[in-house]
């Protein structure tokens, strides 16, 4: 059974559960929700007028004949300063559709790459009893290992969330808003006992 360290004020260490961290790593199916979840933050809501939709009036520029300048239509072709757009962007969903059991397999497959990594450690959320950015300097500090840092804490955490906020490279969400995404894109997962609690749910619910 794989365990998570804890660092800072804990002490000894938090057994994985292998049902969640003892997933094979999947990478067509992690790309899949990953590219799933992003689309889904994607507002599509990028807009430029066609030339129909543009202020400007339709008629013809100058006559066709006898001013000595080449022939023209209307000013609100695409072509034309202030013309309409030809081919930009309109409203549009971006969502992508994964099942849930595939979205929840990628899960454990991304949870347990970082058990196997060895780079996921436990936080015990009460030895913060105040706001301090100085002893979360201190718990990030004592957890082996480089890149960003992922601070996954839920409810009643939040004089921990504030102290972990300021922290170059280090991202704190609530566990009910963690998604693959972000789990893969850090490089070391810091949960509390409540959190893992959560995640483990999400993770193997029917």
């Amino acid at each position: 059974m794989a365990t998570a360290k804890y660092i800072g004020g804990g002490s000894g260490s938090l057994d994985l559960d292998d049902a969640v961290f003892g997933e094979p790593f999947h990478g067509s199916l992690v790309h899949e929700a990953v590219r799933a979840e992003l689309a889904a933050r994607r507002r599509g809501s990028a807009s430029t007028k066609t030339r129909a939709e543009v202020a400007m009036t339709g008629a013809k520029a100058w006559r066709q004949k006898g001013t000595g300048r080449a022939r023209v239509g209307a000013l609100s072709t695409p072509h034309r300063t202030g013309g309409g757009v030809a081919f930009g962007p309109k409203p549009r969903g971006y969502t992508v559709k994964v099942n849930r059991k595939a979205r929840r397999r990628a899960l454990r497959a991304a949870l347990s790459l970082h058990a196997e990594r060895g780079t996921i450690a436990a936080l015990d959320p009460s030895s913060f009893d105040t706001p301090s950015t100085k002893a979360a300097a201190a718990t990030i500090a004592g957890f082996d290992g480089e890149g960003s840092v992922l601070v996954v804490l839920g409810d009643g955490e939040e004089t921990c969330a504030k102290s972990f906020r300021n922290l170059a490279e280090v991202a704190v969400l609530h566990v009910d808003d963690v998604g693959i995404a972000d789990i893969v894109g850090s490089g070391r997962l810091v949960v509390s006992e409540a959190a893992l609690g959560r995640l483990s749910e999400k993770a193997v619910a029917k």
